[in-house]
């Protein structure tokens, strides 16, 4: 029997979608309902669902109703709607939630994101919905669900009325790259209601997997000549289920997911930032920050972290999905904690600061004291070749030497896949992908000219090493 695609990665369950249908959806709720009950976190009676615009999300969704309804639970559609959204929603009813999505990553695929009515599940709800997942048949049913769609976009809308006044984005014309992200509509109502001209852009109904990280990728080439066509101040968009965001600035210059956190802690005032090892690291040069806290790679472990800080915390990771923690005060008034990625609040962010400060976004990243930062990744590589990969560069120093013979190895961190320093003080990280059969690569250089040249450098050398 061949071994099964399903796996928790960063972030959620994920696998091939053909497998993820009927019954494994089925059980993987069931195993969640279980784990919420035996540790005495199940909530108010209802399980709210969502889900992203992937072909195969309409039955996954339906095949966790049924599970539901079987557990004697309500099932509850949000239908199409950001990840975050979702999660926002379900907290404030005190409920757990399910968001059907495969996020970034290639259309045959799709996956499982769990809610607690507390929040985002961490590593250890994993592990105890694994230990409740057992062989039981659920039989298919068709399952009556309440409609809450409207109520739960709606609480999201009004998340960010109070971040910026109306008006605070007038005179900016803003470009939303909609393609086949939930966030599309939102996203266009919230800078529109900012005050912010809006010309939407590339919608489609076909799904379109579009990786936020990958600049160079083909889904994105089109972007450049809508800046200068549409003589726009900058484009905005996400992935598909709205928990990454994506900008591009008024120069044609695409910013950096980690650069878009940074900018939505300072906005947002922020004491402490909590953010993965793969996000710049000139963070803490900034100064901006009375503590910088670095984690592993994934959502699970940054909200770990900061839920020990309380003294105005921020996270983001590297792709540029942003948390918010507790103490963070907006003109006076708290702004609840959400503890998952959101997209929408890092973009709205860095357009209320660069606006605040009378600059175009250009201008306010080339203040920054940053590396210059690049990424890419290595496609379809299976786990087994990126780990042994991986494996004989950290373990076998001989080969490393010979591999950066070009630039030398000053120094090595292990704390989420493999970060060398070059003799140079460059960087290049590799690690595997936790839910796609990826090799990630993150560059940072002294100039941007270094950096292009060390990610070809380094995604050459690799792609030849796990051929």
């Amino acid at each position: 029997m061949s071994q099964s695609s399903l796996k928790f990665g960063t972030s959620g369950l994920r696998g091939l979608a053909v497998e993820l249908e009927w019954q494994a959806a089925r059980r993987y709720t069931a195993a969640f309902l279980c784990h919420m009950r035996s540790s005495g976190q199940i909530g108010g009676g209802k399980v709210f669902l969502g889900r992203d615009f992937r072909p195969s999300s309409p039955q996954i969704m339906a095949d966790c109703a049924a599970a539901i309804a079987q557990l004697g639970l309500q099932a509850v559609d949000c239908g199409a709607i950001p990840t975050p959204a979702l999660a926002y929603h379900a907290m404030a009813a005190g409920c757990g939630a399910i968001m059907v999505t495969g996020s970034h990553i290639p259309a045959d695929r799709n996956g499982l994101k769990f809610y607690l009515p507390s929040g985002e599940i961490s590593k250890a709800d994993e592990a105890g919905i694994l230990a409740e997942l057992n062989d039981e048949f659920f039989p298919g049913s068709s399952v009556r669900m309440g409609d809450e769609a409207d109520a739960a976009a709606e609480r999201y809308f009004q998340r960010f009325a109070d971040i910026l006044p109306g008006g605070a984005l007038a005179g900016l014309r803003i470009g939303v790259f909609e393609h086949s992200t939930v966030a599309r509509d939102l996203l266009a109502s919230i800078m529109r209601r900012a005050g912010a001209e809006v010309v939407r852009l590339g919608r489609t109904d076909a799904f379109v997997a579009v990786d936020t990280e990958a600049f160079g990728d083909a889904v994105l080439a089109p972007l450049g000549g809508w800046v200068a066509s549409e003589r726009l101040d900058a484009i905005v968009s996400s992935d598909g289920d709205g928990d990454r965001p994506l900008m591009m600035d008024g120069s044609g210059a695409f910013v950096r997911g980690d650069v878009l956190g940074l900018l939505a802690a300072r906005f947002l005032g922020a004491r402490t930032v909590v953010t993965p090892v793969t996000s710049n690291s000139a963070i803490e040069r900034t100064g901006f920050f009375d503590k910088v806290i670095r984690t592993k790679v994934g959502s699970p472990f940054v909200v770990a972290v900061m839920k020990e800080n309380r003294d105005g915390v921020v996270g983001f990771e590297a792709n540029g999905g942003t948390f918010v923690g507790d103490g963070v005060v907006i003109d006076g008034r708290p702004l609840p904690p959400l503890p998952t990625r959101d997209a929408v609040l890092p973009l709205l962010c860095a357009l209320g600061l660069a606006a605040r400060e009378g600059r175009t976004i250009g201008e306010v990243v080339a203040s920054l004291p940053l590396q210059h930062a690049v990424a890419d990744r290595i496609q379809d590589v299976p786990s087994e070749r990126s780990g042994a990969f991986l494996a004989q560069l950290e373990n076998d120093s001989a080969f490393a030497e010979s591999f950066f013979a070009p630039h030398g190895i000053a120094s090595l961190s292990t704390v989420d896949g493999l970060q060398f320093r070059t003799l140079s003080g460059d960087m290049v990280h590799f690690r595997a992908s936790g839910n796609a059969p990826e090799l990630r690569c993150y560059v940072e250089g002294s100039t941007s000219g270094v950096a292009v040249a060390l990610l070809a450098w380094a995604m050459g050398a690799a792609a030849k090493a796990v051929a």
